[in-house]
C-alpha cells in the first residue's frame, strides 16, 4: 500500500503535449508537485521524435486540407484562420520560454522557412488562385505572394521548375513567416528546465493501469521496464499524454467520457536528402494536393528540415498501415482496442472509408519506383540514388460515434476530460504538436475552473493574446508576429 501524499499533477508520456502543460503548470503553480512517466529510455521519442514528423508549425500557411474547396466552387478562411491563431499561442509561449531562458537559443529548435503551396494543371491552379483571393486580406497571412509565372517560382524555389514540362500549367503561394520546428528538441528543452524546477522525470516507467479510487484521487500501477520492478503512485490529477498508447489508458481508466472512441492507425515513411547539392537548391516547405481518396495527413509535401543544426530535405509521407499505435508498441494495439462500446464506430467508419482502406492497401504495396515518381510531380529531376526511405511515427486518428453515420473518422486532435477534471486525455494527431500550447491552455479551463480565474493574468504574460483574436486586429496580428519572430530569431 503507497502511504505517501497524492502527486498533484502526472503526466503519461514525454512527448511535446505532456512538456507542454507540465511547463504551463509549473509557471502557474510552482509549488505543485509534478512528476512523469514515460515508457521509453528517453522523452521525445515517438511523434514528437523530429524525424517522426514533418516538422511543420502547422500555421494552414501552406496546407490546402484546411481550406477544402465547397461543391459550389467555394473557398473559405474559417478553419485556416483558426489553426494559425492556435499556432501563434505556441509561438508565443515558446517567445517567452526563451526571453526567460527556460528554453535555451531558438535556434536549436525552430528555424525560418518559408511555407508554400505548389499545384499544377488548370483545376488546381484556379483553385489556388481562389484560395490566395481569400487569404490575402487575413491579418495572419499577410505577406503571402502567388504566382503562375514559371520563372519566379523558380527563383523561390528551382527544384519545383527544373526540367518541368514546358507546357504543364502550375501555381504557387508563398510565405515568408513560416517556420520548421523541431519539436523533439523543444520537448526536451521543456523537460529540462522542468527538472530543474524539481519536476520528476522518470524514463523506462510504463503506467499499466488506473484506478479511481473512493478519496477522488487516481492509483496509477507502475512498471519499471528494466529490472520488471512494479509499483504505484497516487495522483491528484491525470494527463494522459502517451500519443497512440493514451486509447487503451483512457478505456482503462474506466471513464464514460472515454467510451464510444477507436483509433484507426495511419504509418506512414518519408523519402530524406542529405545530399548538400540537392539541400541547397531548397528552402522551404512546399505542399501540394492530396491524391483522391488519402488522408489529410497524406497531403505530399517537400520539406526543409533543420535538426541539430543539419539541413536535409524530406518527402513524404506515403502512408500505409499496421495495427500498431505506437512504432515501438504490439501489433495486437488494433484488436485489443475494440470494446462493446465502440464497436460499431470502428465498423461504421470502416464501411464508409472503404477508399481509404484501400488507398492505405495501395500505398503498402507501392514500388520504389512509384515513390521515385510521386516525388518527381515535386522535383523533376530527383534521383532515387539521392534519397533514403526512412519510417515516419504513427498516427492514431480518432473513431467516434456519429448518429447519422453509426461512427466516423476525426482528422484532429480530440480531448477527452472526466466530468470532474480529475483525467483529462488526448486522442488524434495534425496539427497536434504545432497547436499543444492551444490545446493545453484549453485543458486548463476544462480541468481546473476553480483556479483559471486566478491563472489568467500569468497566462496573458506568457501569451499576450490569450482572451482574444488576432485576426480580428491587423494592428495586434502584426506586433504578435513581429515580436514572436524578435524573440524567436525568425525573419518574419
Amino acid at each position: 500500500m503507497n502511504e505517501q501524499a497524492p502527486i498533484d499533477v502526472v503526466l503519461i508520456g514525454g512527448g511535446i503535449m505532456s512538456a507542454t502543460l507540465g511547463t504551463l503548470i509549473k509557471q502557474l503553480q510552482p509549488d505543485w508537485n509534478i512528476q512523469v512517466y514515460e515508457r521509453l529510455g528517453e522523452v521525445a521519442e515517438e511523434s514528437s521524435n523530429p524525424w517522426n514528423n514533418a516538422g511543420t508549425g502547422h500555421a494552414a500557411l501552406c496546407e490546402l486540407n484546411y481550406m477544402p474547396e465547397a461543391p459550389d466552387g467555394t473557398v473559405t478562411a474559417d478553419k485556416a484562420v483558426a489553426i494559425n491563431e492556435q499556432f501563434q499561442i505556441s509561438r508565443q509561449l515558446w517567445a517567452h520560454l526563451v526571453k526567460t531562458g527556460a528554453l535555451p537559443s531558438p535556434e536549436k529548435f525552430i528555424n525560418s522557412t518559408p511555407h508554400m503551396t505548389f499545384v499544377h494543371g488548370k483545376a488546381s491552379v484556379a483553385y489556388l488562385r481562389k484560395r490566395f483571393a481569400v487569404l490575402r486580406g487575413e491579418p495572419l497571412f499577410a505577406g503571402m505572394e502567388y504566382s503562375e509565372d514559371r520563372e519566379t517560382i523558380g527563383t523561390w524555389t528551382p527544384l519545383l521548375t527544373k526540367k518541368r514540362p514546358a507546357g504543364q500549367k502550375i501555381a504557387a503561394t508563398r510565405i515568408d513567416s513560416g517556420t520548421d520546428v523541431d519539436f523533439g528538441a523543444v520537448t526536451r528543452f521543456m523537460f529540462d528546465d522542468l527538472a530543474r524546477q524539481g519536476v520528476g522525470i522518470h524514463v523506462n516507467r510504463q503506467v499499466t493501469g488506473l484506478k479511481k479510487l473512493p478519496d477522488g484521487t487516481w492509483r496509477l500501477n507502475l512498471l519499471r521496464l528494466v529490472g520488471r520492478n512494479k509499483s504505484s503512485v497516487n495522483a491528484r490529477f491525470v494527463f494522459v499524454g502517451a500519443g497512440g498508447g493514451a486509447l487503451a489508458l483512457l478505456q482503462n481508466s474506466g471513464i464514460p467520457e472515454a467510451r464510444g472512441f477507436g483509433g484507426f492507425p495511419i504509418s506512414g515513411q518519408f523519402l530524406r536528402t542529405t545530399n548538400p547539392k540537392v539541400v541547397a537548391q531548397h528552402k522551404a516547405k512546399v505542399y501540394g494536393k492530396a491524391a483522391v481518396g488519402a488522408p489529410p495527413m497524406s497531403v505530399p509535401h517537400l520539406d526543409t528540415r533543420v535538426v541539430d543544426g543539419e539541413s536535409s530535405l524530406m518527402f513524404g509521407p506515403y502512408a500505409g498501415f499496421t495495427p500498431k499505435f505506437l512504432k515501438t508498441s504490439s501489433w495486437l494495439d488494433l484488436p485489443f482496442s475494440i470494446r462493446l462500446h465502440n464497436l460499431v464506430p470502428m465498423l461504421a467508419v470502416g464501411w464508409h472509408n472503404f477508399s481509404l482502406v484501400s488507398y492505405l492497401v495501395g500505398e503498402v504495396l507501392a514500388s520504389r519506383k512509384k515513390k521515385l515518381a510521386a516525388l518527381r510531380e515535386f522535383m523533376p529531376t530527383a534521383k532515387m540514388e539521392d534519397w533514403e526511405l526512412i519510417t515516419a511515427g504513427q498516427r492514431v486518428q480518432v473513431m467516434k460515434k456519429d448518429a447519422a453515420k453509426g461512427g466516423v473518422l476525426q482528422f484532429g486532435t480530440e480531448v477527452i476530460t472526466s466530468a470532474d477534471g480529475s483525467i483529462a486525455g488526448l486522442l488524434g494527431a495534425s496539427p497536434g504538436a504545432s497547436t499543444a500550447a492551444p490545446i493545453m491552455v484549453d485543458l486548463l479551463k476544462r480541468c481546473f475552473p476553480d483556479q483559471i480565474d486566478g491563472w489568467e493574468p500569468r497566462l496573458r504574460q506568457m501569451i499576450p493574446s490569450y482572451g482574444t483574436k488576432l485576426s480580428d486586429d491587423p494592428a495586434a496580428a502584426a506586433a504578435s508576429l513581429a515580436e514572436t519572430a524578435a524573440a524567436l530569431h525568425l525573419t518574419a
